[in-house]
């Protein structure tokens, strides 16, 4: 019984090894023949090595022999090079200064006429009594006229006033006269820029931060050219990114020389090369940049009087003008004292003037330095810089 099992086991074990063989046989015959039908539907490139193939795509020796070595070659000479371009300068032609007191008088009355109109409609009243006096008062010092030049300028008017018995249209006449007398047109505005002595005339950009003195010295130097001057420009402000730039651009726009040194550079060396460079040119004119520099801070002040002090080895400075914005008001009196303090300031110029009714600052800047101002800023254009005239000034108030 158990020799017959046994043989029963071993006759099962041996069907299922050759059935397991049988499959294996069908499988792998099976995969063969796909393969080959696979292979036999591709195209006969792509069954080469991709070896073989990279290397059939590399150019032979003697590929280029084709083309025949003895064809005749083209010398420089018989070649037709390009025309080079034409380097056209333009320079800019800056607008004359009679047009420019033109327009700027029509701007000016356009943004400080309600000064001129607010004092006016007060002088008009049947009834001038104290409460129409304080009123005027107020209207001037809220102008920046300053605290002193207004009550000189009220007790003016009402003497006038109350001895001539005069109406509205005399108590214009009145309030520019006045006006005029206050501005003081008895002062010297004029711009020291002509050679003497062999030697260009040199101006000196001082003020504080962002009041527009690279911007203005670009304009002044337009407003030279304009005048036939030959102009240097000596970019001496190194503290401010792109300041040099800024200037240099400005002079290129008109065909100026800008003299320039490395960022964050000795501002007096710069100067001292700028004039060395105008006196070498025979310039009529060096117009130097500086740094603004808060007038609280001495150690920068200071650094301004060295400035100054390099240059005058080798030129006189003549003019040194202070940029204040007009739009500070009574804080750009604290700076130009300060400025005054430290170095001779010879002339102000006020920026930004438009869009604001405080053309009193005028009157109270004077007034506290006994300084002219000689140039005015009324507008963001590069001809928007004019010399200032008391007279016009005044009109444009009341126009």
């Amino acid at each position: 019984m158990t020799s017959q099992l046994v043989s029963l086991l071993t006759d099962q074990a041996l069907i299922t090894i050759v059935v397991v063989i049988a499959v294996v046989l069908v499988v792998g015959t099976t995969g063969l023949v796909v393969a080959r039908r696979r292979r036999a539907e591709l195209p006969p490139d792509a069954a080469k090595p991709a070896v073989e193939s990279a290397e059939a795509a590399e150019p032979k020796v003697g590929d280029d022999a084709e083309e025949p070595r003895d064809t005749p070659t083209r010398t420089l000479e018989d070649t037709e090079l390009p025309e080079p371009a034409a380097a056209v300068e333009t320079l800019e032609k800056p607008e004359s200064a009679q047009g420019r007191l033109v327009r700027l008088r029509a701007r000016l009355a356009r943004s400080q006429g309600s000064l001129g109109k607010g004092l006016l409609a007060l002088l008009s009243r049947d009834k001038l009594d104290e409460e129409a006096w304080e009123d005027i008062e107020t209207t001037l010092i809220t102008a920046d006229v300053g605290v002193a030049p207004t009550q000189e300028l009220v007790e003016k008017l009402r003497t006038r006033m109350r001895v001539e018995g005069v109406g509205a249209a005399e108590a214009r006449e009145i309030l520019r006269e006045e006006l005029v007398a206050l501005v003081d047109p008895s002062l010297d505005r004029s711009l020291k820029v002509s050679r003497k002595d062999g030697q260009p005339a040199v101006i000196l950009m001082v003020g504080v931060n962002g009041t527009g003195k690279t911007t203005t010295v670009g304009r002044l130097a337009r407003v030279l050219i304009a005048e036939d001057k030959h102009v240097v420009l000596g970019a001496a402000d190194t503290f401010r990114a792109a300041a040099a730039d800024q200037l240099q651009t400005w002079g290129e726009r008109v065909g100026a020389r800008t003299v320039r040194g490395p960022e964050g550079g000795d501002p007096a060396s710069i100067a001292f090369d700028a004039v060395k460079q105008g006196i070498e040119e025979e310039a009529d004119v060096v117009l130097v940049d500086t740094a603004g520099r808060l007038h609280t801070k001495t150690g920068l002040m200071d650094e301004l009087g060295k400035v100054k002090r390099v240059i005058e080895k080798s030129a006189e400075v003549d003019e040194v003008l202070l940029v204040i914005d007009a739009t500070t008001g009574q804080n750009g009196l604290t700076q130009a004292r300060v400025f005054a303090e430290v170095i001779n300031v010879t002339g102000l110029v006020l920026t930004k003037l438009d869009g604001t009714a405080k053309g009193g600052i005028v009157i109270a800047v004077q007034r506290e330095l006994g300084v002219p101002v000689k140039l005015v800023g009324l507008g963001e254009g590069p001809d928007d810089l004019a010399p200032f005239e008391p007279e016009q000034f005044v009109d444009a108030l009341l126009d």
